[in-house]
């Protein structure tokens, strides 16, 4: 296929190969890296000795919260990151400049939360996030910068994040990335689930793909 026409087709915002494309690069990064501080020096070290396969039905639902806009899981272990709303105290609004706040529950661990580290933050889980005004903001995974999101206000008063998947409008709630073997830079994704709703009806719905 000519790389002109694939090009074309990714730039599509509704076409149903994007997102399993967007998550194959993400899924690159996607293997957890534990941050490390000796003597004052910050270290990355690959905690494979955690990535243990788990299967989808034991997974944890994260605790009902307000500001969380979305999760995302992987079958590589329970580890689960959070997308939560970064609020402003003076104003009561998302912040400008960083309107979102990503981090980890480790569930995997202690259930503890914990912070991105440098290469997570900007390679790999982290946000490339803009103002569009008018409680409007551009959200992009560092990771694949191309699929865009937006944070806005719904007719429920509410922020969330709405992506536009298989043609179809969603308030993304969550993602699930079904891995089995693979090697760390081609990893076997079986299939990628994106739960959320029916931004007109409420209606819940699911749309899973297969990269």
């Amino acid at each position: 296929m000519p790389r002109k026409h694939c090009q074309k087709m990714i730039m599509n915002n509704t076409s149903s190969l994007r997102f399993p494309l967007i998550l194959l690069t993400f899924i690159i990064f996607a293997l957890p890296v534990k941050a490390v501080v000796t003597h004052g020096v910050h270290l990355s070290v690959n905690d494979s000795a955690r990535r243990r396969p788990v299967d989808a039905s034991v997974f944890p639902v994260p605790p009902a919260n307000a500001n969380t806009m979305f999760y995302l899981q992987r079958t590589t272990n329970t580890a689960t990151l959070m997308y939560e709303l970064n609020i402003d105290k003076d104003t009561g609004k998302p912040d400008t400049d960083d309107p979102m706040h990503v981090y980890w529950i480790r569930y995997n661990e202690k259930g503890q939360k914990e912070e991105l580290n440098y290469i997570q933050r900007k390679f790999a889980y982290g946000l490339s996030q803009k103002s569009l005004g008018n409680d409007k903001y551009d959200i992009r995974f560092v990771s694949y910068k191309k699929f865009p999101l937006t944070l806005m206000k719904a007719a429920d008063g509410k922020y969330h994040i709405f992506a536009t998947v298989s043609q179809k409008l969603m308030a993304l709630r969550s993602i699930f990335i079904k891995i089995e073997g693979g090697s760390f830079w081609l990893p076997n994704i079986v299939h990628v689930e994106m739960k959320g709703t029916d931004p007109a009806t409420g209606k819940e719905f699911t749309e899973r793909f297969k990269p």
